[in-house]
């Protein structure tokens, strides 16, 4: 008897602690959440991947913004302002010509521009 008692309470308590049933419905709005948030997240990233791979190519001196300028290793917002204000260039060795930049800061950057 103490042992059926003990079985029941316990059959009871796995019972009521087991997770309730889901319906098939709830589940679907689940999964159909679930892979919207997904695709949403997937486009972001591949449109990461997009920007940053345009990104990677060489910046056009003659079309670039100060701020674009300023990512180029040892340009500051001067050296920018004064590229700006020296364009257009026919060649991205017009910089040197010009003495818009130093032939140290030149270096730097030389793989890095073109002139279009």
């Amino acid at each position: 008897m103490k042992r059926t008692l003990l079985c029941t309470l316990a059959l009871i308590a796995i019972i009521g602690c087991s997770p309730a049933s889901r319906s098939p419905d709830a589940i679907r709005q689940d999964t159909a959440a679930a892979t919207a948030t997904a695709t949403k997240d997937a486009k972001a990233l591949a449109q990461g991947v997009f920007d940053g791979l345009k990104e990677k190519g060489p910046l056009n001196i003659n079309r670039a913004t100060e701020d674009q300028l300023e990512t180029l290793p040892g340009i500051n917002a001067a050296t920018a302002h004064r590229i700006i204000a020296a364009r257009p260039f026919s060649d991205s060795r017009d910089l040197l010509k010009r003495h818009v930049v130093s032939k140290a800061e030149y270096d730097r950057i030389a793989g890095k521009i073109v002139a279009k």
